[in-house]
């Protein structure tokens, strides 16, 4: 069994696009084109394939994963994206394969497809069931001209390449509800908004975009039980609170449901909560908010949060179920959007027999499809049976090899001065004196959450710190932060819920008695906390910054959130860091390599 392939290159398009590059089957790089460009979501990777090209200049084979629906559920017809991409960039000329690129071809994948593949090959499991729940993933044309879009699948996968249907549900917007099994497959059609489809529906009602539905999430526990309309009566999705516009979104239905948008607030309840121990900085956030129109203050969203998650992820625990039921295999991984949740995440451990082993991709974006696609045209083409061990590859940014004259060049550029020679000691005394320190590290983390090469720093401890750091970040008052935990001491702060570890916050998980008072900045309003388990061998220089915390404070666990701004993408270059301390109230980044803390002074008009 050869397993020599040379470069394959997996590429995502559309929402979250971004590549990943192989190397007989090793990932040499993948990175999502919204780090490159700054422009959150971009959906055309242009600047990543650029990227490809410092690694390799022959792409052996080219994947691309598409919503490309299967022949013999649909009639479908689609135009190449790959020929306009490539010829833009130099790698077609004159419609045919470059001297450089002789060996490029075009490889069709499903969405959903893409997305098990990815997590499945990730997951260190020899065989699984699969679930994935995205928003509108694979899409297919029935025969009377109704457009359908796959919105939840599952699939029963094993080594090398075998990835066997159990289950597909597709939503629309036509008038049509049908459920057949079909070779075994049971296949749901209907006029339904889907799982993720209706979050995003609770998202937009709440006063944001669609994709943002992490506020969501955030928001949930300030919602009361019972107090809305029911949102899903089964998995096929709801019936006549949400209604869907396939293939971009959905919306309450406010005509049969008027009260959910009554605007009146009374101020009297929000004012009522100052006190003389309130701070300046929350009353003018009070004040702001009553100013404003942030639909977040009206119970009445409160609630439909609270609704959309607990509803959502009772309906993919009861899917995970489903296949246990149909394969008997208790190994059960996730993706899709709607693996970020990390609330549901949990309730699942909370829910299912102990004996079921739980992995969810850290790429559930659809940017992890690159990597999928690659990752499965890799095994379709060799018949490699190795299992990849679990969390093997946590920062495959692009490799960069930072020096202390580009540190000090760009510091320069951005009102920065540069202090030499700093130990991990004065770092954490710096974020002991109430001070956000960014860390970055060469490589960048894969996803979307920060994982200690963009990250920033802060103390735990601090009380208020959850108010002065969304404040400084540009976040809502409700969002919550993460903790990054030293893996030996994790089990005395929270229920893993027999977990071992958590390396890529994919888990909002319970504190245990008494640590909500020790690190209350870091912990939500319902006492759970998003955490990142840390060990030397996986990040060592992260490691130390969160051992020397703990041996000045008895705490084995800092602050840590993503290095950006509000609605901006993490951070990519040194210059993307520096002109972000500018713009913001935050002064510190660390370079651990070089042991250089550069001081930022603000933008006066940021």
């Amino acid at each position: 069994m050869s397993t020599q392939t040379g470069y394959i290159a997996g590429i995502a398009r559309g929402h979250n696009a971004g590549v990943c590059l192989l190397k007989d089957g090793e990932i040499v790089f993948a990175i999502e084109e919204e780090r490159l460009t700054r422009a959150k979501y971009d959906g055309t990777p242009f600047a990543s394939i650029i990227k490809i090209l410092e690694y390799t200049d022959k792409i052996d084979f080219l994947v691309i994963s598409h919503t490309h629906a299967d022949e013999n559920i649909t009639d479908y017809t689609a135009e190449d994206p790959y020929t306009s991409l490539a010829r833009k960039i130099g790698l077609i000329e004159g419609g045919h394969p470059s001297k450089n690129h002789p060996q490029v071809v075009e490889y069709w994948q499903q969405h959903h497809r893409s997305h098990a593949a990815c997590a499945f090959y990730r997951s260190g499991f020899e065989t699984a069931n699969v679930i994935i729940v995205d928003g509108a993933g694979t899409y297919a044309t029935r025969h009377d001209g109704q457009t359908m879009w796959e919105v939840e699948s599952a699939y029963h996968a094993s080594y090398p390449n075998n990835f066997v249907e159990l289950y597909k549900h597709f939503g629309g917007n036509g008038p049509w509800l049908t459920e057949h099994h079909n070779e075994g497959i049971e296949v749901l059609v209907d006029d339904k908004a889907g799982i993720v489809k209706a979050y995003e529906a609770v998202t937009q009602f709440c006063g944001w975009h669609s994709i943002e539905a992490g506020k969501t999430m955030g928001l949930f526990p300030y919602g009361e039980p019972n107090k809305a309309p029911k949102i899903y009566d089964s998995i096929s999705g709801n019936r006549d609170v949400i209604m869907p516009t396939y293939p971009n979104g959905a919306k309450v239905n406010d005509a049969l449901y008027p009260e959910l948008c009554d605007r009146v607030q009374d101020p009297n309840e929000l004012l009522s909560n100052i006190d003389d121990t309130t701070s300046d900085e929350e009353i003018q956030r009070i004040e702001d908010l009553l100013n404003s129109e942030d639909l977040t203050l009206l119970q009445s969203r409160r609630n439909m949060a609270y609704n959309v998650q607990t509803e959502s992820q009772q309906l993919v625990l009861d899917l995970i179920l489903k296949t246990i039921e149909k394969t008997g295999n208790k190994n059960i991984v996730i993706s899709g959007g709607y693996g970020l949740n990390c609330v549901a995440n949990y309730f699942y451990l909370k829910h299912l027999p102990a004996d079921v082993k739980l992995y969810v991709e850290p790429i559930s974006t659809d940017a992890g499809t690159a990597m999928g696609a690659a990752l499965y045209h890799y095994h379709l083409l060799t018949q490699d049976d190795r299992v990849r061990p679990k969390n093997e590859d946590l920062f495959l940014g692009p490799i960069q090899s930072i020096t202390e004259e580009e540190i000090v060049e760009c510091a320069t550029r951005y009102n920065g001065t540069v202090e030499y020679n700093v130990d991990y000691k004065q770092v954490i005394d710096t974020i002991r004196n109430k001070n956000i320190v960014a860390l970055y590290q060469e490589r960048c983390e894969n996803g979307p959450r920060a994982l200690g090469n963009r990250s920033l720093m802060f103390d735990a401890t601090m009380p208020d710190g959850k108010d002065f750091v969304n404040l400084i970040k540009k976040r809502e008052y409700f969002r919550p932060f993460a903790a990054s935990v030293l893996q030996e001491d994790v089990h005395d702060w929270f229920d893993l819920r027999g977990m071992e570890d958590s390396p890529s916050m994919m888990y909002a998980v319970n504190c245990q008695p008494g640590v909500q008072e020790k690190i209350p900045a870091v912990i939500h309003v319902d006492g759970t906390c998003r955490i990142q388990t840390v060990t030397k061998e996986q990040n060592e220089h992260w490691y130390n910054l969160i051992n020397e915390f703990k041996s000045q404070t008895g705490v084995p666990a800092l602050f840590n959130t993503s290095f950006n701004l509000g609605g901006e993408p993490l951070v990519e270059t040194i210059d993307d860091a520096m002109r972000t301390l500018y713009n913001s109230g935050i002064n510190y980044i660390y370079f651990p390599k070089t042991q250089m803390l550069v001081k930022v002074e603000h933008n006066a008009r940021a």
